[in-house]
């Protein structure tokens, strides 16, 4: 493919979400707001809080009582016991600790730091009373899944839907998006075999596309008041396809750092 351009752009007045929230009438509300029909080979990315409150992930801290592990983690990286146990709640198994901060094996498969569990942007919204917090979505593939087959239901189009969270890295400093559920969309483009401008085979490329979709949408969303969960893409230049975030986990054997 010679030319072309990748348009991101956040639905409007989204409002904010509640447990029970029809996120897919959410969309199309937003996507006619901002002028668009959703048309075949469209994407729409959503962040995961959305996602999680309509789901009605919420954890009422007040409700929960530490385990020993938790207050020996707690001991060790100052947080608070009960966060910690929702943490451990949310993992498979913890990697690191240090300071305020749990890396850990989420129970879906990826690393992250505190198994996604989030305060930010929650309390105030959804409870008036408690301190509460936030976990991912139970299972972001099976959400991505059904939200594309009810917007998909009603547009006619053959769309993707991809749910994304902020990760940090390895080696490098700040957090970006990352997929952590999708349907209907590429999530790791093979192109081993594949000529380059020479004509030689690519012999090992596969591309995170789902990633770095995400990473662009991610930019557009922002990180703190900006209130544009949503996003709407169009001008990929891959095909869609059945996939999903699963895709994206390295096996524990191929991995060179755990």
């Amino acid at each position: 493919m010679k030319g072309g351009s990748l348009v991101f752009t956040s639905l409007p007045s989204i409002p904010l979400v509640k447990p029970g929230a029809d996120l897919a009438g959410v969309i199309l509300t937003g996507l006619d707001a901002a002028g668009l029909n959703l048309q075949d080979g469209d994407v729409l990315i959503l962040a995961q809080k959305v996602v999680s409150k309509a789901e009605n992930r919420l954890v009422n801290l007040e409700q929960v009582q530490p385990s020993p592990e938790a207050l020996h983690l707690a001991e060790m990286t100052g947080k608070d016991p009960r966060l910690v146990e929702v943490i451990l709640s949310e993992s498979a198994s913890v990697l690191r600790q240090r300071d305020a901060t749990l890396i850990v094996e989420h129970r879906l498969g990826f690393i992250c730091a505190n198994a996604g569990v989030d305060r930010s942007n929650v309390e105030g919204d959804t409870h008036s009373e408690g301190e509460w917090v936030l976990l991912l979505p139970a299972d972001p593939n099976r959400s991505a899944h059904e939200l594309r087959e009810k917007l998909q239901a009603a547009s006619g189009a053959s769309i993707g839907v991809l749910i994304i969270d902020s990760h940090g890295r390895a080696w490098r400093l700040g957090t970006e998006g990352v997929c952590i559920g999708a349907a209907g969309f590429p999530a790791l483009l093979d192109l081993r075999g594949k000529p380059d401008l020479f004509g030689e085979p690519l012999k090992i490329t596969q591309v995170g596309l789902a990633d770095e979709i995400a990473a662009g949408a991610s930019a557009l969303m922002g990180q703190a008041g900006e209130g544009r969960p949503i996003i709407h893409l169009r001008g990929l230049p891959y095909p869609l396809r059945e996939g999903n975030a699963s895709e994206l986990i390295r096996p524990e054997q191929d991995d060179l750092f755990r």
